[in-house]
């Protein structure tokens, strides 16, 4: 079987764009694939250095998130990242070899840096793709899934791969990306992005009622004020949750809405019990694993020490290549 290595930054409860993106996509390739789940607490530190709290706790809360989203602990590998030797050690050797114009001039990080309103950036911030580099071969991943503002990253780490076989003579396996088949959710305030910092996100920790009352309030055709006035889906946030949650009756929903024969309140009741049929599961495997966090905290401690025993194998091997072993 190939082996995927994705994951997700411990910085708090997972959303649905998560969801959409990713969550949904490591669900369908489980069986399919080796995969190991990187809960990426070392680069949750590059935005959230001043609140390691926050990131200790959602150690938890995101493998809790992907084990409720469906991952079967006995098919996936949770890793916590701070806890691999390798990955520390490989980014140490590939930062070596990698420009700083290289870093600066990704896009991926200027876009991210321009997000958080970074005027100057840490090290550790323009070095992510070198760690993220680490973090995909230390296994000696084949595939990541990402979505389209990822790719720069991998590319990036394909370059790093092959310069450092070829300058070494290892043997490391030169990652692919696989592309989400799902485009990125937008925000319920219409932002092209759903983002914790941002305040437009559902969470898979939402209740019925919470994310009954998200929808009421998310951002529909602006021009339409009025019931008997048609509206456009095609500029409706809502219309956009119905696609990715409630395809089979989308068409019908975009005529009646094009038509006026449907208001923006009852069109959103309708998403609403359609999202919550679909989460209810989710809900209810959540309640489970955070009433058995000890549960939890074993599927990570396990999926970290099997991990350890690819990486130290690996990495002994790459430092043999390197004459770096007395």
């Amino acid at each position: 079987m190939k082996r995927i290595l994705t994951g997700d930054r411990t910085t708090g409860h997972l959303h649905l764009g998560h969801y959409v993106g990713s969550l949904s996509q490591r669900v369908a390739l489980q069986d399919d694939y080796e995969e190991f789940i990187l809960l990426a607490d070392v680069q949750a530190l590059t935005t959230h250095f001043n609140n390691p709290e926050l990131i200790n706790d959602s150690i938890y809360q995101v493998a809790i998130d992907n084990l409720a989203a469906g991952l079967d602990p006995e098919k996936v590998t949770f890793v916590q990242q701070s806890m691999i030797p390798a990955i520390a050690e490989l980014t140490i050797f590939y930062s070596m070899i990698v420009t700083v114009n290289q870093l600066s001039h990704n896009p991926t990080i200027k876009t991210e840096a321009k997000n958080y309103g970074y005027k100057e950036l840490t090290y550790g911030f323009l070095g992510y793709p070198v760690s993220q580099t680490a973090d995909i071969t230390f296994c000696n991943a084949d595939l990541v899934p990402v979505g389209e503002d990822q790719i720069p990253h991998i590319e990036l780490s394909r370059k790093i791969v092959r310069k450092f076989n070829d300058l070494y003579g290892t043997t490391i396996t030169e990652p692919e990306y696989k592309l989400s088949a799902v485009s990125r959710l937008p925000g319920l305030d219409g932002n092209a992005k759903m983002g914790k910092s941002l305040g437009n996100a559902v969470y898979l920790s939402d209740s019925q009622e919470v994310l009954a009352g998200k929808i009421r309030n998310a951002v529909t055709d602006t021009n339409r004020i009025s019931v008997k006035i048609p509206g456009n889906p095609d500029v409706c946030t809502v219309y956009t949750y119905h696609k990715a949650f409630n395809s089979e009756e989308c068409d019908n929903v975009s005529s009646m809405c094009r038509n006026a024969s449907i208001g923006c309140v009852a069109c959103k009741k309708l998403l609403a019990e359609k999202m919550n049929s679909i989460f209810d599961p989710i809900r209810e495997r959540r309640h489970y694993y955070e009433e058995h966090k000890d549960e939890v905290r074993d599927i990570i401690k396990s999926g970290t020490a099997k991990a350890n025993e690819i990486g130290n194998r690996n990495i002994a091997e790459i430092k043999e290549k390197m004459h770096v072993v007395i």
